[in-house]
């Protein structure tokens, strides 16, 4: 992913995106709040980091309300047998038996969901900064609505459950550096998978990739990123595929208040905005 990475969406900036933040909405203090502008690292550097550490600071002050979490879990799974969908066990068992596919994919989990974010994300800050505050804005609503799903249903995840029906991956094969292992689970809320922010922060990182790449190969490898990481919260039994349904939906709301407070979806904006202190008439033909 470079400067050159830059698909067919460029051609429609010009005419369309500057239009949804500027003119007569780029007047007064809410104009200018709304219309893209270039990033400034050590804000989005401290920004960033103090959203983390409050998300974390939240999602972990969440009551666990482990009794509650099992029974919810014991729910899903129940409803997911009912419907005929419930092909986590299956999955769960079946990659196990694999021992270095399944190391692997517990190191994916503890790592990959975090590397793969702020790569994105440094990349947007880089090559597309016209676009990075309302993609940034799309990540941060949809982990905010993750918050409120972790307190509204607290969920025992599949590797949790009472019942012994499936493989705990991450004890079983002692994996190094997992939340969900050792001295370290105690340090995240262990009753909080639904909505799960693996598949929608992958998914944001996807369709990010996606949209902006000019590079197919690079494109399809990040539609293929959210899919993988399916596959890998499923077989460490880690969350409920239902799990996943959560994380699209909350991804869909970080993407509509995006949406809302920008006028356009981030992939249509301007990629490249003009600094402080440029007149008006140029920040609007910028691209």
């Amino acid at each position: 992913m470079s400067d050159s990475t830059v698909t067919q969406w460029e051609g429609r900036d010009e005419a369309a995106g500057p239009r949804a933040v500027t003119g007569r909405d780029g007047r007064g203090v809410l104009g200018r709040l709304r219309r893209p502008r270039r990033p400034r690292l050590w804000f989005e550097i401290l920004l960033i980091a103090v959203s983390y550490w409050t998300y974390s600071l939240i999602r972990n002050a969440v009551p666990e309300q482990k009794d509650e979490a099992l029974r919810n879990a014991d729910w899903i799974w129940s409803a997911e047998r009912l419907l005929g969908i419930d092909v986590e066990r299956s999955v769960n068992h079946a990659l196990n038996s694999v021992t270095w596919l399944i190391i692997g994919m517990n190191y994916y989990y503890a790592t990959l969901h975090f590397v793969m974010t702020i790569g994105v994300l440094v990349w947007l800050y880089r090559w597309h900064p016209g676009r990075y505050a309302a993609a940034r804005l799309a990540l941060f609503a949809t982990t905010g609505g993750a918050l409120v799903g972790y307190y509204l249903f607290p969920l025992a995840p599949p590797r949790l459950m009472r019942g012994g029906y499936f493989v705990d991956t991450v004890l079983v094969h002692h994996t190094w550096g997992s939340m969900a292992s050792g001295d370290l689970k105690h340090m995240s809320n262990q009753y909080a998978a639904m909505p799960s922010m693996h598949i929608g922060w992958s998914l944001w990182c996807g369709l990010t990739i996606f949209a902006l790449a000019s590079v197919p190969w690079v494109r399809v490898l990040g539609l293929l990123y959210p899919l993988a990481t399916l596959v890998v919260i499923v077989s460490t039994a880690n969350h409920f595929w239902l799990d996943a349904v959560g994380g699209v939906v909350c991804l869909s709301f970080g993407f509509a208040v995006a949406r809302l407070w920008y006028g356009a979806v981030p992939y249509a904006l301007p990629r490249v905005v003009a600094g402080r202190g440029v007149p008006e008439a140029a920040r609007a033909t910028a691209s």
